[in-house]
């Protein structure tokens, strides 16, 4: 692609974030057997793989137990995508390891993505598990600007399943 049809791209994909294809993880029959059997079948083995959902943004579980993964695909690769989990007894959401691809950052895809997600979960404060990287600080100082919790650094609350 040239860098004027991944801007096009990447406005396209900004203007597409308020249609999530969703995932939800669950599997009703390997639960029941693993209910049935006490855990002694049923159990995974490797990750787990969500299907095609057929939209640009997905909404999937996480490798991190109980956290979400939220992406942007363009030609089946991700170009933005980020973890997050929220807390809804404590009105918390943490948000970790936001990566796009080079040829599209600064385009808007960050943005557009985490301000979708405090739009589907409001009323929540936000924030990261982690420190800020120094060539990261730019991004969290403008994207934090108006939010509640500002992505500053806070530790998960007890009842969210920490690995």
């Amino acid at each position: 692609m040239t860098i004027e049809e991944e801007r096009r791209a990447a406005r396209a994909l900004v203007s597409q974030a308020d249609s999530v294809g969703r995932d939800s993880g669950r599997e009703p029959l390997r639960a029941v057997l693993q209910w049935l059997t006490r855990g002694r079948l049923g159990r995974r083995q490797g990750p787990y793989i969500s299907p095609d959902l057929g939209t640009p943004w997905q909404d999937t579980p996480s490798h991190r137990r109980g956290w979400r993964w939220r992406a942007v695909y363009l030609e089946g690769e991700p170009v933005f995508e980020v973890d997050y989990v929220v807390c809804s007894r404590c009105c918390l959401g943490w948000v970790e390891q936001p990566a796009t691809h080079e040829p599209f950052q600064r385009l808007g895809l960050a943005a557009a993505g985490l301000t979708r997600l405090r739009v589907e979960n409001p009323g929540l404060s936000w924030h990261t598990l982690g420190g800020h990287l120094v060539y990261a600080v730019p991004f969290w100082n403008a994207i934090g600007t108006g939010v509640p919790g500002s992505y500053q650094q806070r530790e998960l609350c007890p009842h969210v399943v920490r690995e």
